[in-house]
């Protein structure tokens, strides 16, 4: 037989290749591995590939011979690793018990298996939704937060509520089961409820659902329902930070509202204050008595309105209440960031705080479609685990369940463009991103010799500049002397 030779592709099919090596061996084949001169990319190939990448393949096909030598500890070489394997998808598929075949049932409840599998997929998003929210905590839960983490946030907190729009979708599924069909298989559900899922609990808590604004379910509390290692799980959420907590500890941090700073505040109460004078004089000037109460109706409705906000005692009071979620200071913050929006630094806290606001309706819309979806099914009946059914799940609809409603209510504070408190030059200035790259680009004459490229990375000194400019805007203060933002906390130096 002549001789084969197999042309390599990838340095990643390396210890392949070998395995087949000695298997063509054996068979008395002789097998030429050619890998000078054949590589995936044609402009790399043969000896004007840069050494560089020749290093860069030889370290790559050293890590890979070494996790394939792992791997092999850990499994049969006669069974490698597959599709079915890897995602157990044996385990996976053999998970659907259904009760209605069990003692040589003649004819079980086809819908038990739909049932079975819908539910199962909620648990996994929740599995996947508690992941997410947990990364999130944990890179909010820092003394400042770097820029640089502020899109993986956004796209954790993007996938999030796609999964829960997701999870929204899957009720129209469940009712194309009749109720005929599950009052047939719920005689097999016994006293087990959907209350009972613990990681429905986790992702509740982690969120930051307020237990005392929690409704009883059947007179008692929803940690009454968990034992064990569930309840050890829950009370353990329950001691630890929430996505509402780290979110208000990072709005606290906004520059721009410290009184002997910018003052956003006082300029802010001021320019309102504004507004509302010219209204009252508008309506004081109306020669219809009728449209003139009317008006200054409206005038003293738009007083006692933000009073809410000036007053950081009625807040408090409201707080208390379980009317406001944020603290005073953070919901300023946000505020702040509403109305600055526009300028580039503020671009991604902006988009933080509308992922969170996506996440707050799309749960309210999955306890919506829940609630729709059991009163279809058992209209007014007690629930399966003794609750009253469709009534207990229509009154986790409101505000209680709400966690950054406090986000959606600020559309209640804008104001028009033309009354925004202009920034100072030096806030102004900060803000931008053009400016301090000027600044930075002008101040050091690093060229790279092959680019002709200034190279922040290659000097020190403006690599530090680099990264301090680019912190993020949302808990930093601005220095006094330069036109960028320093981490708040940190000693004054000048860059």
């Amino acid at each position: 037989m002549t001789a084969t030779t197999l042309h390599v592709a990838s340095v990643k099919f390396i210890p392949v290749l070998r395995s087949l090596q000695i298997n063509l061996k054996e068979k008395n084949l002789e097998f030429s591995l050619i890998e000078k001169n054949t590589m995936a990319c044609p402009y790399f190939a043969g000896k004007n590939r840069p050494s560089s990448i020749q290093s860069q393949a030889l370290e790559s096909r050293q890590s890979i011979d070494a996790s394939h030598s792992h791997h092999n500890n850990g499994i049969n070489n006669e069974t490698p690793l597959s599709y079915k394997t890897y995602l157990k998808i044996p385990q996976l598929l053999s998970a659907q018990s259904l009760l209605s075949s069990e003692g040589g049932k003649v004819t079980p409840v086809h819908d038990e298996h739909l049932f079975i599998i819908t539910h199962q997929a909620f648990e996994l998003w929740f599995k996947q939704i508690i992941f997410d929210i947990e990364s999130v905590i944990k890179t909010f839960d820092c003394e400042y937060l770097e820029e640089r983490n502020t899109l993986c946030i956004i796209q954790r907190l993007d996938r999030v509520s796609q999964i829960v729009k997701l999870l929204c979708d899957q009720f129209p599924i469940i009712e194309t089961m009749t109720p005929q069909d599950f009052l047939e298989m719920r005689v097999y559900l016994g006293n087990s409820s959907g209350f009972e899922s613990m990681q429905f609990r986790l992702l509740e808590i982690k969120l930051g659902v307020c237990d005392e604004l929690r409704i009883l379910y059947n007179k008692v509390h929803y940690t009454d329902v968990f034992f064990g290692e569930e309840k050890d799980k829950i009370f353990k959420a329950r001691t630890e930070k929430s996505l509402l907590d780290v979110v208000n500890n990072w709005l606290e941090r906004t520059p721009g509202l410290e009184a002997n700073g910018f003052d956003f505040f006082g300029k802010y109460k001021s320019a309102v204050n504004g507004m509302i004078e010219q209204n009252k004089a508008h309506a004081e000037a109306c020669e219809d008595l009728d449209k003139k109460q009317v008006l200054l109706e409206e005038c003293q409705s738009q007083v006692d309105t933000f009073a809410t906000l000036f007053d950081e005692n009625l807040h408090n009071e409201l707080r208390a209440k379980g009317n406001r979620r944020l603290t005073h200071k953070a919901t300023l913050g946000a505020l702040f960031i509403y109305l600055y929006r526009e300028e580039p630094r503020i671009h991604l806290p902006f988009q933080i705080l509308q992922r969170l606001m996506d996440i707050d309706s799309a749960m309210l819309k999955f306890r919506y479609n829940h609630a729709c979806m059991v009163q279809r099914m058992i209209g007014s009946k007690i629930g399966t685990g003794g609750s009253s059914g469709y009534m207990y799940l229509r009154s986790t609809c409101g505000d209680r369940y709400r966690v950054f409603l406090d986000l959606m209510n600020l559309s209640t504070y804008l104001i028009t463009r033309d009354r925004i408190p202009p920034l100072s030059a030096k806030y102004k200035h900060g803000m931008s991103i053009h400016d301090w790259m000027d600044n930075l680009s002008s101040s050091e004459n690093d060229v790279d010799e092959e680019s002709g490229i200034h190279s922040v990375s290659s000097h020190p000194s403006l690599a530090a500049k680099f990264k301090k400019a680019t912190s993020l805007s949302g808990q930093l203060i601005l220095d006094e002397n330069v036109n960028h933002y320093r981490h708040a906390g940190k000693p004054e130096t000048e860059v």
